[in-house]
């Protein structure tokens, strides 16, 4: 069973920094893409940052290239989310997915529960 913990969610001023952490377990395909997705209220939910297992595909939504990096600890089966340079509109539930497919889209296989990012103004 696929399991994907997602942790450092919180509250933080325009300018600021966070890192998102997603703890994957149990994950079977040889090749996958795992990633960060970004939901407000009343929208749908869309890919902020997704990267494969083998390091050939990366993606960055457009709003968050430049502020945003992904990273990949494989001995921890973690990977990471560095947000700096926050900004109000990148508040939201961020949710960690999984895909045996190269993208990076709302209908990814498995996914976390989310952690709440509040940035205030």
């Amino acid at each position: 069973e696929v399991q994907l913990v997602e942790s450092g969610g919180g509250v933080v001023q325009a300018g600021g920094s966070l890192r998102l952490s997603c703890a994957a377990s149990g994950i079977t395909y040889e090749n996958y893409v795992i990633g960060w997705f970004r939901q407000v209220p009343g929208k749908e939910r869309e890919g902020v940052s997704c990267i494969s297992s083998s390091d050939d595909y990366l993606y960055y939504k457009e709003a968050v290239k430049g502020r945003f990096t992904i990273s990949k600890d494989n001995a921890k089966n973690t990977i990471y989310l560095q947000m700096n340079s926050l900004k109000p509109e990148d508040t939201g539930v961020y949710y960690c997915a999984v895909d045996k497919l190269p993208v990076c889209v709302s209908t990814m296989d498995y996914w976390g529960t989310g952690t709440l990012v509040t940035v205030s103004s």
